[in-house]
């Protein structure tokens, strides 16, 4: 029977870590690696930032429908016992 060869690995580590580090540096240098984390950081950061307001926002257009709809049924009621006035006082 054959066995089931993963496409995809699960979280590199030991050597592999290794030569990912090694790759990096290369690439980018030493003192640019540091800089980088920054930078991704404070993106993720902002990224979160953004994301957080979006459902602040979306929270409190939900909330404005539900005040809405509530008005909405307050005024209908308010019509009606005025109806059924006219119509007992007619």
């Amino acid at each position: 029977m054959a066995s089931a060869i993963p496409l995809i690995g699960g979280i590199p580590a030991g050597p592999e870590l290794l030569i990912i580090l090694l790759v990096l540096v290369l690439l980018f240098g030493a003192n640019k690696i540091p800089k980088l984390a920054r930078s991704t950081g404070q993106a993720m950061g902002e990224f979160k930032k953004g994301r957080e307001e979006v459902e602040d926002e979306l929270k409190q257009m939900q909330g404005d429908e539900e005040e809405a709809d509530s008005t909405l049924e307050d005024d209908d009621e308010e019509f009606e016992d005025l109806e059924t006035e006219k119509e007992t006082s007619a």
